[in-house]
């Protein structure tokens, strides 16, 4: 199974604004863009496409030009755990893509590839590509991707 986490793009900043009506900058805009611009070479049509609730998610995820489903377990606050049920990892039949925050992308990463939940940071707008692929009755995360928005 392939999940990939997706950390929304530059957003303004929270004084004053409730915090999941946070709108993209006209910089993470074309942070989105160009993100998702590189996404869609690489996605399987079949990919599911979850999403937090928050404007800065949702705004990051419409640049993909895909249908998404909103997720309140993706919201942010979410735990780890909540977004690997959510993803059905690593049960799935097709990739995952997760739009949402940090911390918790990172302590995800982290707990996938090092086996806890460690602050490991994504930068905004970046994608890290995850692959579970069961070998001899091991199951082990690979690490197929990462890739940030000011590299393309």
């Amino acid at each position: 199974m392939d999940l990939i986490l997706w950390r929304h793009a530059e957003a303004v900043e929270r004084e004053g604004v409730d915090d999941l009506k946070r709108a993209l900058t006209p910089k993470g805009e074309r942070q989105a863009q160009k993100m998702a611009d590189w996404l869609n070479h690489r996605l399987a049509h079949s990919t599911r496409v979850l999403v937090s609730p928050a404007l800065r998610c949702q705004q990051t995820a419409k640049a993909l030009g895909r249908s998404f489903k909103t997720v309140e377990a993706l919201a942010p606050d979410a735990s780890p755990e909540a977004l690997l049920k959510a993803a059905r990892w690593p049960d799935a039949n097709e990739p995952v893509l997760l739009v949402g925050h940090q911390p918790t992308l990172g302590q995800l990463a982290a707990q996938l590839l090092a086996g806890q939940a460690l602050p490991w940071s994504v930068k905004k707008g970046a994608v890290w590509w995850l692959r579970n692929r069961d070998r001899e009755g091991a199951a082990p995360v690979v690490l197929q991707a990462v890739m940030a928005p000011d590299c393309l």
